[in-house]
């Protein structure tokens, strides 16, 4: 296996893109270059390589697979589990001019005939389907695919899904493994927006790449504000919400829901209040499903009120907030339902209403799951599961810069604060935490880096346990080095210690190990400072956040009214052609036709996202309308 590379550390000049690649990107896609973290995944799939790549939602997955399907012969096969994720991909290849289908369950028999005949012909570049799908019927359509298609690329869409310990495990995609075997000479590209270490492993055994080229982006997405506020009562959670709503004045949000019938509770309480909204959850039928979807992608519903049922599919680039009415699961599935905010890399917003309610029913779900497969597989992924949760507890309550935590928890360091979070925006008080902190690195080295944060906090605090006096560790020096705090408050302060990426935490045959790394050593040889929020701020009830601004605030009065004249253009082409506005042009290419304010054809054909197909379509449209 190849060392995963970090591709916020890629410039674009590093790579000679071929010349083929970037004139498809400004024909059909409309862009002159691509991200520094696309390029170097874009060469290895034109290489032939099996490649993971795990990129941030919004950052650009869909070009890795979409510009080689236009450079290579042959068409991608793409698999996903997201039914309306494909329909709108679809439908967004086509009007960029290029020819793409879909053949799953949701497709009409006559319909399927003509994709398949089109797929058959070379008629298609790109051709999505499910894994349901693909392994039906004892594998007669991959049979087909494998005799009657020119196949460049197989691209698996949402990869995490293929890991027991992911934070979204689908039992179909287990089977996916079967495709290298069938394909054995093609290469595989497997995407997606979050997998830890253990579930990037998994995908890989699971898939069986060989010699897989993997690259990491950057987890950061600058643009999003995050947020976390004591839920309180239930008539200071309900206030908290509609007020939040409110302020975006009509912009697109979801809100997230433990249960079905909080979706409900919630959707009526913003609908009282004069919000546009609907619940969306596994227990409505799919024609009430489809068309709360419809809505909202087609800006004719503000907000929808969702359990984790609805988002993996919703690539809606202009959702500018997500509220969790309930705290999630994981920090990942934190960032994979947080990052369907500001896929447009406008600034959005994330907001967690937290209460420790929530963290009690989630202790209890995973304590009384039904037992599967292995009983030791199983007892693993419980103590999994709990520790995942409990590094979600410890977000919710830091006192510090909440994306340094979020990025440290996927292993990536931020060299500062991010001014963007509440813990920046509006800093609770710190204390010199040096001593504590050198004290449990001091604890962990002498312990020999082979113990867990119970264990550890027992040794600090001088206790005679069975298991501590067997290990001789009532005989270390570091031995109730800590016997005047609490166990609770040893916890506290090491749990911030490992959220600030000073101590490491290692999973030794899936037992969970406290470790040091060279800024703990830098800690112990009081070379660095460590500040750390003091036990006492966990009880004390935070500020009141500020926010950050809203797009059409940056906006002159005159340019306000100029976009909002471009969006209701876009709007009625939209319903014309029945497709979600996004598709005819996104937020972030109506905001640049407002700062370059073409006149002519040609000025059009340079704003970013205006490829030629669209020009061709829609400047008759829009120059009326161009000041």
């Amino acid at each position: 296996m190849s060392y995963p590379l970090y591709l916020n550390q890629i410039s674009l000049q590093a790579w000679n893109m071929q010349s083929t690649v970037l004139q498809n990107l400004k024909e059909y896609f409309g862009y002159d270059t691509l991200r520094p973290a696309q390029v170097p995944v874009i060469e290895s799939v034109l290489d032939g390589k099996d490649t993971l790549a795990i990129m941030p939602t919004g950052g650009g997955k869909s070009l890795c697979y979409q510009l080689p399907a236009l450079v290579n012969e042959g068409m991608v096969i793409v698999i996903s589990p997201l039914i309306a994720l494909m329909h709108d991909q679809v439908e967004g290849l086509k009007k960029n001019g290029i020819p793409a289908g879909i053949i799953n369950s949701s497709i009409s028999s006559w319909d399927q005939i003509k994709t398949t005949r089109a797929a058959e012909n070379g008629e298609l570049k790109i051709l999505y389907t499910s894994p349901e799908k693909l392994l039906a019927s004892q594998g007669q359509f991959m049979d087909w695919m494998k005799e009657e298609l020119n196949i460049s690329l197989i691209a698996i869409d949402e990869a995490h899904c293929v890991s027991q310990w992911g934070h979204d495990f689908r039992p179909e995609y287990s089977r996916l493994g079967v495709i290298k075997e069938t394909f054995p000479t093609t290469p595989i590209i497997a995407l997606t927006a979050t997998a830890d270490e253990l579930t990037r492993g998994d995908i890989i055994t699971q898939l069986k790449l060989v010699e897989p080229q993997i690259f990491i982006s950057s987890f950061d997405r600058p643009n999003i504000t995050y947020t976390v506020r004591p839920k309180g009562n239930d008539e200071q959670a309900k206030e908290q919400l509609v007020g939040f709503i409110q302020s975006f004045e009509g912009q697109s949000g979801i809100v997230y829901c433990l249960s079905r019938k909080s979706t409900e509770e919630v959707a009526s309480l913003l609908i009282k209040s004069g919000i546009s909204a609907a619940a969306f959850h596994a227990g409505l039928s799919q024609d009430e499903k489809n068309r709360t979807y419809s809505a909202f992608m087609q800006d004719k519903l503000q907000v929808v009120c969702a359990t984790i049922a609805f988002g993996m599919g919703v690539d809606k680039p202009d959702v500018r907030f997500v509220v969790h009415w309930n705290m999630p699961k994981s920090i990942e599935n934190y960032y994979q339902e947080t990052g369907r905010a500001g896929r447009d890399d406008l600034p959005s917003e994330a907001l967690l209403l937290y209460t420790p309610g929530d963290a009690a029913t989630y202790r209890r779900f995973i304590d009384v799951a039904t037992p599967t497969g292995d009983r030791n597989i199983f007892e693993i992924f419980q103590k999994l599961q709990h520790d995942k949760l409990e590094r979600l507890i410890d977000f919710c309550n830091t006192g510090h810069c909440r994306r340094k935590i979020l990025l440290q928890y996927f292993n990536e360091k931020q060299i500062g604060n991010c001014g963007n979070c509440d813990g920046c925006l509006n800093p609770t008080a710190k204390i010199d935490g040096t001593e504590i902190a050198q004290k449990v690195i001091s604890t962990i080295y002498k312990t020999e880096q082979k113990y867990g944060i119970t264990y550890i906090t027992e040794v600090m605090m001088g206790l005679e346990s069975e298991r501590i006096i067997a290990n001789k560790h009532n005989e270390l020096s570091v031995f109730g080095v800590a016997n005047d705090m609490e166990k609770e408050e040893i916890m506290f302060y090491t749990n911030q210690l490992i959220s600030l990426g000073l101590i490491r935490v290692d999973y030794n045959g899936y037992i969970k190990t406290l470790a040091l790394n060279a800024d703990s050593m830098a800690v112990a040889k009081s070379l660095e400072e460590v500040e750390l929020t003091p036990y006492s701020e966990v009880t004390k009830k935070p500020k009141k956040t500020k926010t950050s601004k809203k797009i059409k605030s940056e906006l002159s009065i005159e340019d306000q009214e100029y976009f909002e004249i471009l969006r209701q253009k876009r709007q009625e082409i939209a319903a014309a052609d029945e497709v979600p506005a996004f598709v005819v042009f996104s937020n972030a290419t109506l905001l640049d036709i407002v700062e370059k304010k073409p006149k002519t054809s040609e000025e059009f054909s340079q704003i970013n996202g205006v490829g030629k197909h669209k020009l061709d379509k829609y400047f008759d449209l829009f120059s009326k309308i161009l000041v």
